[in-house]
C-alpha cells in the first residue's frame, strides 16, 4: 500500500508534508531559538527581524519558538483524540456485527446519541466536568470523532460477515476472536486508514478551534489555535501574523485529507468520506 501511495504526485506530497510536522513534534520545542514563555517588556508587538524572524507577540515572547513549541501540543492533541475516536467507534462497530442483535441494538442507539450531541456545548461541559485541560477535552473530541469510525467499521464488516469463508470458519468452531482478527479485519483495514487520515485532520481543526477559544489548553502554554487567537487580536498592529499559525494548521489538513484521498485511490474503497456534523 505504501508503494502505491508514493506512487501518486498527491501521496508523496502529502506524506512529505506529514513528514515535516512529524519532524516539528518531535523537534520543535529543540529547535526553538528562545524559550517560548519568556515576555520580554522592551519587545513588544514587533515586527519580523534578524533577532525575531516571525516578530514578537503582545508580551514580547518570540512567536517562532511558540509556533514551533506549539507543534508538539496540537498534533499530539490531534492524535490523542482520533486514537480515543478509533477505539471507541471501530470495536464496538466490528463486535456488532458478530455479538447479536441485543449488543448492535445499544451500539447504534449509543452512537446516534453521540451524533446528536452538540459539539462545543459538550467540550465545554466534559472541561467543567473533569478540568480544563488538554486530555479532558481530547477525550470530548474522541467520543465526537466515534460515530464516523463505527459506521466505516460496520459498512465494511457486514459484507465480510455473511461471506463464504467467514461462515465456513464458524460452522468449523473457529472463535469469534480468531474470525476477526483473520477474516475481518484485513477487509476492515483499508476503509479504517482512510477514516483515520481523513478525521485526523478534522481532529486538527477542532483542536485549533478549542483552543482558540481557549478550552483544552492552559495558558500561557503555546499551541497553534492560541498563537492565532493573540494573533487575530493585534491584526491592526500585525495584520501579517495570523498567516503563519493559519498557513501550518491548513497544510497539515490538506496533507490529511490528499492522504485519504489516495488511500481511497489505491484501495478502491467507496469515494464518500466520513463526516462529523458540528452542532455548536
Amino acid at each position: 500500500m505504501l508503494r502505491s501511495v508514493l506512487a501518486h504526485r498527491l501521496g508523496r506530497a502529502s506524506i512529505a508534508v506529514l513528514a515535516v510536522m512529524v519532524l516539528l513534534v518531535v523537534l520543535g520545542p529543540l529547535l526553538a531559538p528562545y524559550d517560548p514563555l519568556a515576555q520580554d517588556a522592551s519587545a513588544l508587538l514587533q515586527g519580523p527581524s534578524v533577532t525575531h524572524w516571525l516578530g514578537t507577540d503582545d508580551l514580547g515572547r518570540d512567536t517562532l519558538s511558540r509556533l514551533l513549541a506549539g507543534s508538539t501540543l496540537s498534533l499530539v492533541a490531534a492524535l490523542e483524540a482520533v486514537a480515543v475516536g478509533l477505539v471507541l467507534g471501530v470495536v464496538p462497530g466490528l463486535l456488532s456485527v458478530y455479538l447479536g442483535r441485543t449488543f448492535e441494538w445499544i451500539t447504534l442507539r449509543l452512537m446516534d446519541a453521540f451524533v446528536t450531541l452538540p459539539f462545543l456545548v459538550f467540550a465545554v461541559a466534559m472541561s467543567a466536568l473533569l478540568g480544563n485541560g488538554l486530555h479532558q477535552a481530547m477525550l470530548a473530541v474522541g467520543i465526537l470523532l466515534s460515530p464516523a469510525f463505527y459506521r466505516v467499521t460496520r459498512a465494511a464488516a457486514l459484507p465480510v460477515g455473511s461471506a463464504p469463508f467467514v461462515e465456513a470458519a464458524r460452522l468449523t468452531g473457529a472463535p469469534a476472536g480468531f474470525v476477526l482478527r483473520r477474516h475481518v479485519w484485513p477487509k476492515v483495514v483499508p476503509a479504517v486508514a482512510i477514516s483515520t487520515a481523513s478525521l485526523l485532520g478534522a481532529s486538527l481543526v477542532i483542536v485549533s478551534s478549542l483552543t482558540f477559544l481557549g478550552i483544552g489548553i492552559q495558558p500561557p502554554a503555546p499551541t497553534w489555535g492560541g498563537v492565532l487567537a493573540t494573533d487575530l487580536q493585534f491584526l491592526y498592529q500585525q495584520p501579517w501574523a495570523p498567516f503563519v499559525p493559519a498557513v501550518l494548521i491548513m497544510l497539515t489538513v490538506g496533507a490529511c485529507n490528499g492522504l485519504a484521498d489516495v488511500l481511497r485511490d489505491v484501495t478502491g474503497q467507496p469515494t464518500r468520506r466520513p463526516r462529523r456534523t458540528v452542532r455548536v
